[in-house]
């Protein structure tokens, strides 16, 4: 769906991916995109994404995406808030949306003027507040399974904060989720290198958690245990995946693989990789754990599966000698074509 709207400067997409499994929930991000071709391919292929997302974590919602084209810097005001809500409205509940990359929480609070398809408002109005530190514990919990199942540790120990510590994680992408992950891996004495296109976030992360600065060209190439893509999509692709100097591969970022080949390419260099819609799950199981009353406690018990989740594909990727993109696609279609959570 185009939205456009000339009188706020509103220039935004909305897309549905599928609605077999509940409502499509899925955040709006705001983004300077080169050209509207680049917008449309984003959308579509994050919207799909949270199709495999729901699916996986069994939160019984659909998948959908929306992206709001222009700097989330600026002209991001009330009114067009407002009218992005209005085209939300629209669709009479097929989309439900929610915060992403150049949103926040307070931007909700006006989109939730002229629609109640809205989630992740702050706790005061009934909703579950910033779905960041949820994305974080997740990827953490995903972190803590990926490093278990690589030093041979048994299931039980796929949670175990011992695993990480004196660990190196190389962090690209220092937002809310990725600034987060940061303090959950400090706190479990990881030993930090981080990157951002922003040197007050990286100052920010060397100051509170200890962590190492690297340039945003570099990250990739640098030694570590784990690297953690929390940027932008299509960070692994044929030309960087062979930089890469980490064995492990799991962060929050969507969409991180250029391909899908580039996913057979991550195995056969025999890197673990943690399918980012399963890893990054934690974010959405918070929102959707909102009706009828948000459970903290619920949604964050749900998001620590995620690690459960995360080994059982790479058990099956193991006996299978199949790309752990591949067995987390593969499951996420075996579901929406059972037409169950």
């Amino acid at each position: 769906m185009q939205c456009e709207d000339p009188q706020t400067g509103l220039r935004a997409l909305i897309a549905v991916h599928s609605t077999k499994l509940g409502p499509s929930l899925g955040g709006c991000r705001r983004w300077s995109y080169d050209d509207v071709a680049d917008a449309i391919t984003d959308v579509l292929r994050l919207s799909k994404a949270m199709s495999y997302k729901h699916a996986i974590a069994g939160t019984g919602r659909g998948g959908g995406k929306a992206v709001i084209l222009g700097d989330s810097s600026s002209d991001k005001t009330p009114a067009l808030m407002k009218c992005f809500g209005q085209f939300v409205d629209s669709l009479g509940g097929r989309y439900i949306t929610a915060e992403d990359v150049g949103m926040s929480v307070k931007d909700m609070l006006f989109v939730s003027e002229t629609t109640q398809h809205v989630s992740g408002l702050p706790i005061e109005h009934g909703g579950s507040g910033d779905p960041s530190t949820m994305t974080a514990f997740g990827v953490y919990c995903g972190i803590l399974a990926a490093l278990a199942w690589n030093q041979g540790l048994g299931k039980n120990d796929s949670c175990n904060r011992s695993v990480v510590k004196n660990r190196v994680i190389a962090v690209q992408g220092l937002g809310h989720v990725g600034m987060d992950l940061c303090r959950q891996l400090h706190e479990s004495g990881a030993k930090l290198i981080v990157t951002d296109i922003d040197p007050n976030r990286v100052a920010q992360a060397c100051d509170q958690f200890n962590a190492t600065a690297n340039s945003p060209h570099e990250i990739l190439a640098v030694p570590a245990d784990v690297f953690a893509p929390c940027a932008l999509g299509c960070v692994l692709t044929s030309v960087s995946i062979p930089q890469l100097q980490a064995p492990i591969v799991a962060g929050a970022a969507n969409n991180q693989l250029g391909a899908d080949e580039d996913g057979a390419l991550l195995h056969r260099r025999n890197v673990l990789y943690a399918p980012d819609f399963v890893i990054n799950a934690g974010g959405i199981i918070n929102i959707a754990n909102e009706q009828p009353t948000y459970d903290v406690d619920k949604a964050k018990a749900q998001t620590r599966k995620i690690s459960e989740t995360l080994w059982q594909i790479f058990d099956s990727s193991k006996k299978l000698d199949r790309p752990t993109s591949a067995v987390a696609n593969e499951l996420a279609r075996h579901r929406l074509e059972r037409n169950r959570p």
